[in-house]
């Protein structure tokens, strides 16, 4: 949405019946379970409630092996986000809806669509009853969690839903009409597609999800949180990998990322370790401030405090301490720019189970900063905590660094399996721990919560 019309459409969005239904099939894969009526079945049925535009594909295999051949992914939103090694399953068969919802801006430009608010459907033939509904990653596009948790839940039997979040790139904060308006619009849609793929499960297996979770990670994970502390009666449960910490008063990352901007350049590294960055975390610092630091305290600050810089639009990238209005010399404390952080913080009131993993050497979230202050404002809530050691934020990094990293793609997995013995079956997951790196194994593809 642009700034001048705001969150406007969005009230109206669920409401709004399909207005471009365009069905296409791909050749038939072989009778799928009798418990879902067959590969592909009732697929001329479905109609995304609210959708603009949708675009239904009955595919041989819903997964990344498959969906990268046949353009029903984009490799590049996902690159980058997994380890190497990671191994994931293949061959789900089933149909795939692509689309979006009535929006005003215009960032992504998947399907040549340039239209913002798409979002993907996949339902497997061989349901489980359930669904995973997701966000994305930092300011990615709507396959970004394709190999990290859509090929993972749909082999597991989960329908899953996801939105680009109504917004994307890195002049998101271009949209809405007020500062925080770009980051509240991401709740909203997240509600959004929640709704509307329980009636699209509904619409293709005969009744609605019997269990349904959130998860995502980074952004993804933020969106995690908040939804389970606005909006519970959606979900089940949700699993929250190394989530962004919006707080009004209190720790975010526009308190923590200037003092690194001032202090890695001038090689102060207890300065930076008073800032919340991890010791043992300074190898990962110059990939960091190279092609992290600086563009998310740029861009997420034009979000939430666009008048610092007054005119100039995301400040000065690597401008110096001192030079005026620079970012470096941010002070939130300062500058108080509470309503627009309202709009998007956390409280910690969660209203359904939650699993959260965090790396201890993530150079963008610093764990101190972030998921352990989340832990402490969740208190006694249906919570499990697990802090990975020598995890970092992308586990894309896991190829530079095998003898110092450890991933966290399969920690994710193995919570996501704790969240369901927790709600399914009443299983206590494993204490809330650190979880110290192993000696050896495949760190790519194992990990265990607790003995």
């Amino acid at each position: 949405m642009s700034r001048s019309r705001g969150l406007t459409a969005l009230a109206s969005g669920l409401a709004v019946a399909a207005t471009a239904v365009l069905t296409v099939s791909a050749p038939a894969a072989g009778a799928g379970t009798a418990a879902t009526g067959g590969h592909c079945d009732r697929q001329g049925r479905i109609a995304v409630p609210g959708a603009e535009k949708q675009v239904v594909a009955c595919l041989d295999d819903l997964t990344t092996a498959g969906t990268a051949a046949s353009g029903h992914t984009d490799p590049a939103d996902w690159a980058g986000l997994h380890p190497v090694g990671a191994v994931n399953p293949t061959g789900v068969p089933g149909i795939q809806v692509d689309g979006y919802f009535p929006d005003t801006s215009a960032t992504n430009t998947n399907h040549g669509w340039k239209h913002d608010a798409q979002f993907v459907l996949r339902l497997p033939d061989d349901w489980n009853g359930g669904l995973v509904v997701a966000g994305t990653p930092g300011n990615r596009e709507q396959y970004a969690n394709d190999f990290t948790i859509s090929d993972w839940a749909l082999a597991k039997g989960y329908a899953y839903a996801v939105t680009d979040k109504g917004n994307t790139g890195v002049a998101f904060y271009k949209d809405g009409r007020e500062p925080g308006d770009a980051i509240a619009e991401w709740n909203h849609r997240v509600t959004q597609i929640a709704v509307a793929a329980k009636a699209v499960v509904r619409q293709r297996y005969g009744r609605l999800p019997k269990r349904t979770y959130a998860a995502g990670v980074s952004n993804g994970g933020y969106l995690v949180r908040w939804q389970l502390e606005n909006r519970p009666w959606l979900y089940d449960g949700g699993i929250d990998w190394e989530g962004t910490l919006w707080r009004v008063k209190g720790d975010n990352l526009l308190n923590f990322l200037p003092p690194a901007l001032r202090a890695y350049p001038e090689g102060d590294d207890q300065a930076m370790y008073d800032a919340g960055f991890a010791r043992g975390s300074e190898f990962l610092w110059p990939f960091h401030h190279q092609f992290y630091w600086d563009l998310t305290q740029r861009v997420y600050r034009e979000e939430l405090d666009p008048g610092f810089d007054g005119d100039t639009e995301a400040g000065t990238p690597y401008c110096a301490p001192g030079t005026p209005a620079c970012d470096a010399d941010y002070d939130y404390d300062a500058r108080k720019p509470y309503r627009a952080v309202r709009k998007i913080a956390l409280t910690g009131r969660i209203g359904k189970p939650l699993i959260t993993v965090h790396g201890t050497l993530d150079a963008l979230l610093p764990i101190s900063r972030s998921s352990d202050v989340y832990a402490e404002m969740v208190g006694d809530r249906p919570f499990r905590y697990y802090r990975i050691a020598d995890g970092t934020h992308t586990d894309g990094l896991y190829a530079s660094y095998p003898d110092r990293l450890r991933p966290l793609l399969p920690c994710f997995r193995s919570a996501f399996e704790a969240m369901e013995g927790w709600v399914e079956r009443r299983q206590s997951p494993p204490p809330s721990a650190t979880l110290p790196r192993p000696a050896g194994g495949d760190l790519a593809n194992e990990c265990q919560l607790g003995m």
